[in-house]
């Protein structure tokens, strides 16, 4: 079953929905973001979430003292790198580890490899200098062998209109939604997230049934 990631969560109420859908992960940004939420303000979100589901710090080139700062709180199980960050980041750290590649094309792939030390790779879409939350695709194509038995996690404009075709493509371990379920930055329509997460169930549905036969 492809797990299923909202990202940019700012208000406890877009939790708690989440939640009630099954999500199995929460993503909160910590770098300059419409979406940006401090330590503490993400803290306060996930107090009382009931167990197994995931916390996703995000992070764009932290120094070191940001690191250890984000390490130290215990806040998150997972951190998520989306920029240049060195492959030797990704050595002894506390939580499980996803790198992010924002891609326009085949050249954003060509140093995967330096990165076999991240537990996950998440695939996003490029567009200029933005970090992500664009809510634009990208040519899935591309991916199609890059992840080579790594886990990898799809993002990139993913809601309910094109859900269904992006798993069948992609076959992603999971999936990370995020401008597509808002109304405004930072804030999830809750009607979207539903009609969502049911589509990604019935399209996992189908596909186990049709490998069945």
């Amino acid at each position: 079953m492809t797990r299923i990631k909202i990202c940019g969560i700012t208000r406890r109420k877009d939790v708690e929905n989440a939640i009630e859908l099954g999500i199995d992960a929460l993503g909160f940004i910590l770098a300059e973001s419409p979406r940006k939420v401090s330590l503490s303000a993400a803290e306060a979100l996930i107090q009382d979430i009931p167990p197994f589901i995931s916390t996703v710090g995000v992070v764009v080139n932290p120094c070191q003292a940001e690191l250890d700062k984000i390490s130290s709180s215990g806040i998150f199980s997972h951190i998520q790198f989306h920029g240049t960050e060195p492959s030797s980041i990704f050595k002894d750290l506390n939580m499980k580890t996803i790198k992010t590649f924002s891609i326009d094309s085949q050249e954003d792939l060509e140093n995967i490899s330096l990165y076999r030390d991240a537990d996950f790779l998440l695939f996003d879409t490029r567009v200029g200098k933005s970090i992500g939350g664009t809510g634009k695709t990208f040519d899935w194509t591309l991916i199609k062998d890059a992840a080579r038995g790594k886990p990898f996690i799809l993002a990139g404009g993913l809601g309910p209109g094109n859900i269904d075709d992006a798993i069948r493509t992609c076959r992603p371990d999971a999936v990370d939604l995020n401008s597509r379920l808002e109304y405004e930055p930072g804030k999830k329509d809750p009607v979207l997230m539903r009609e969502t997460v049911i589509q990604i169930r019935k399209t996992d549905s189908e596909i186990i049934r049709s490998e069945r036969l």
